[in-house]
């Protein structure tokens, strides 16, 4: 009881924070190269701690030199984790957090607040998928991306299904690149997008792909891409391919992602 009474309550927050921290930070590095660096950064710290702890001074000094140090190597190994870790943080659009206000029932639906035709843009990209037309598709949430749309043709189009479809058409003029889309509206054909350099992206997936896991990589913005060579639609965000199963539950992820 002695020891229970020594801690405030602000030490468990402390340290329910410290967990969530590191957490999150396990996420954004999951499936890269990064997440050994990430463990073997733990590992030495909790060495230089115990260390510390057995007064190892000798010992103790030089790991403590050695993480000192090694703070600004991590800014450059972790270059991209550490964007999209300030990228989340920095969202000011915090009604799209993963839905935290809905599930408190602060919200209305999430379909009430939702301004993008989604069932259109599905409608689209399944009549590409059954022709094999490759399609790469960007949704804006609370980034802007204006520095891509001065890459390609800017438009003001009230997003639709044949509008979509008649873009992305083999023979069209406009079908290179990437559309972007704004609420409701087409604003943007043939964007360029920052291609990743992901070497964790398997190599059935050509430019496209690697263009959507890019513009995802450096804001928040969320991709559709048809392929060419398979048809096959891909959902990616956040710089991954969020799996699913099915129509039904592809138009789920996008009601939640862009409400």
């Amino acid at each position: 009881m002695d020891i229970l009474e020594n801690y405030r309550i602000l030490d468990i927050i402390d340290i329910v924070l410290v967990a969530l921290l590191l957490y999150y930070v396990y996420k954004l590095v999951k499936g890269t190269v990064a997440i050994n660096i990430f463990l073997g950064i733990v590992i030495i710290y909790l060495i230089s701690k115990l260390v510390e702890l057995l007064k190892m001074e000798l010992l103790s000094t030089i790991l403590g030199e050695f993480i000192g140090a090694g703070i600004f190597a991590l800014i450059v190994v972790f270059q991209q984790e550490i964007r999209k870790f300030l990228l989340m943080v920095g969202t000011t659009n915090i009604s799209r957090r993963k839905g935290f206000f809905k599930h408190l029932r602060f919200m209305h639906a999430v379909e009430d607040s939702l301004n993008t035709d989604v069932d259109s843009i599905l409608d689209a990209c399944n009549n590409m998928s059954l022709t094999k037309t490759g399609a790469l598709i960007v949704l804006q949430r609370a980034t802007n991306l204006e520095f891509v749309k001065n890459t390609g043709d800017e438009m003001n189009i009230e997003l639709n299904r044949p509008i979509l479809e008649s873009i992305f058409f083999k023979n069209s003029t406009l079908h290179d690149g990437a559309v972007i889309i704004e609420d409701n509206r087409i604003t943007a054909t043939r964007a360029i997008l920052p291609v990743s350099n992901e070497r964790n992206i398997p190599l059935r997936f050509g430019l496209r792909h690697r263009a959507a896991v890019g513009i995802t990589e450096k804001t928040d913005a969320v991709a559709l891409v048809v392929s060419e060579e398979t048809g096959q639609i891909s959902y990616i965000k956040d710089g991954d391919f969020e799996l699913y199963e099915g129509n039904d539950e592809l138009r789920e992820l996008l009601i939640q992602d862009l409400s």
